[in-house]
């Protein structure tokens, strides 16, 4: 059995859940193809990932 630490008790909390949802629905993290079509063309229509934002800096987004 592997021993796995987390840094803070909701880290650990967030796994558990995780855990239960992907054990009750193995495919709860899959997309249907409607969803595909509608990321597919989200992203071709100025979709702006989340990880391109700098969200320490907000300020320079503003308009």
């Amino acid at each position: 059995m592997k021993i796995i630490k987390y840094p803070n008790e909701q880290e650990l909390a967030y796994e558990i859940i995780k855990h239960f949802v992907l054990t009750w629905d193995p495919d709860f993290t899959k997309v249907t193809s409607e969803e595909r079509k509608q990321i597919e063309e989200a992203e071709k229509s100025g979709f702006i990932s989340d990880e391109d934002i700098d969200w320490d800096n907000l300020e320079r987004y503003a308009e």
